[in-house]
This record gives C-alpha cells, structure tokens and sequence, in this order.
C-alpha cells in the first residue's frame, strides 16, 4: 500500500489527541500504519502501570487531495503480551456443581444431551421400558444414555467409588454392608444408597465397591493388653498386727 506522507506525519496531532483522552500517560511514539486509502493510525506507548503492553491508537484521516488530516477515533488497544480478560462465557456455561445458590434458578435448556423425551422410542428394550416407567411420573423428559454415562462416570470416580481414600483402606466393599440400598433402574448394578449414620457417606449414592469403616460386618481386632497382669502372692509369713482401737472395744 502506497504512502500518505500528510497522514504519516501528523504526529503531533496525533499526540495532542491522545493526551486529551489519557492524560500525562501518553509515552513514545511507536510508529504509523495505513489502514486503508487515505486512513492511517498512530501508535503511542502507555504509561498507566495497570496497562502494560497496551498502546494508544489515534486513526486518522483525509479527504481526496486534502492536506489536512482529521481525526477519526481515538482507543487504547492491547499489543504484544499484553494482559487481556478472558473470552466472555455465559453464565449458564460458567456454573459448576456447588455454585447454585438457594435462590438461583437455572435457566431452560432445551437442546441438553444428557435429557431425552419421555416418551421417545429407542427400540432398546431397557431404555424404552425406563422410559415408559417415567412418563407415568409426569416428567416431560427423562436422562439419555449420555446422561446417565455422564453421572454414572462423575459418581464412580467421585469420593464415594471405588478409588477414594476410605475405601481404599476398608476391609470390606459396600456391596457386602448391610445398610446398603440398591438404587432402582440401570444403575442398580453399580451403585446403591448408604443408610448408615455412622459412615460418612450417609445417604449419598456409593458405588458396589465403595467402603469405609462402618460396614456392617466388620469389626475391630482386639486390642493386646498393654501390661500383663501377674499372679497374686499372699505372703503368710508377715503379718502385721493392728491394736483395736476404743471406738471399737466399746461396739
């Protein structure tokens, strides 16, 4: 792209403009592009601590054979390395489990992957015989296969499957505890509900091989004696003899 010597030289316009916006924190001149015929940018360097690597920019402009450049806009832009704010999510996207406060209320989903109709036919007998037993709940939708793969996945590697650190340590898996409850439909042969106060996972879903140290049937080896108890001796031979005292002649 040719050069525009009016709009490349107005530098100090340029300066004067970016000083009104930023104040005295206007630095060096970084240098000068077109952005188009008869449209070009300045670039001065920032001062403001809060703002490294960013630059002021000052586009400016002229009319056909004009030798006056004017100014179009004036903003503070990011360069090389600088510190810029994360792309914009949703809020409906950024939540995470624990974040769904008392009085919040999650927004309508109607294309969500881990729900299907009720009513829709698969043709896998398993599937269609669920859900058929959930549309007599009233439920418009029921989990899909991705929905239930999901929460059975994020429960079995949870902290009540198999891999957490009290099951690791048990003697026994849940499956054998008898405060264990089978949970109804397809996940009936995994996972299951804790009935017992005293384990810490009291009423959470636990998988079969799950455990801790409430289990039913367990119990706690018997603790050795921490001294031995000799044989009592009786020595006959010293006796010590004990003089009544007045109290006692007069009974």
């Amino acid at each position: 792209m040719a050069q525009d010597a009016v709009l490349e030289g107005a530098v100090d316009l340029a300066r004067e403009v970016a000083v009104e916006a930023a104040g005295a924190d206007v630095g060096e001149h970084l240098g000068f592009y077109l952005d188009g015929s008869r449209l070009g940018t300045h670039v001065f360097a920032t001062l403001d601590p809060g703002y490294v690597g960013w630059h002021w920019s000052v586009t400016l402009a002229r009319v056909p054979r004009g030798r006056t450049a004017t100014v179009c806009e004036v903003e503070l832009t990011p360069g090389k390395g600088a510190l810029l704010a994360p792309p914009w999510v949703p809020w409906s996207e950024r939540l995470r489990p624990g974040d769904l406060g008392p009085n919040d209320t999650l927004p309508y989903q109607a294309d969500d992957e881990r729900l299907m109709q009720g009513y829709e036919q698969t043709n896998d007998d398993e599937i269609d015989r669920l859900a058929i037993y959930e549309m007599g709940l009233g439920r418009a939708r029921v989990l899909s296969r991705e929905g239930r793969a999901e929460a059975f996945t994020r429960w079995y590697e949870g902290e009540h499957g198999p891999t957490a650190a009290v099951a690791k340590s048990a003697a026994r898996p849940c499956s054998t505890c008898g405060f264990f409850m089978k949970i109804a439909g397809e996940g009936r042969t995994i996972f299951g509900v804790c009935a017992n106060e005293w384990s810490p996972s009291d009423g959470s879903i636990v998988s079969v091989d799950h455990g801790c140290g409430a289990h039913s049937e367990t119990d706690v080896r018997p603790r050795e004696p921490e001294w031995q108890q000799s044989e009592l001796v009786i020595d006959h031979t010293n006796i010590e003899i004990i003089e009544p005292t007045e109290a006692a002649e007069s009974e």
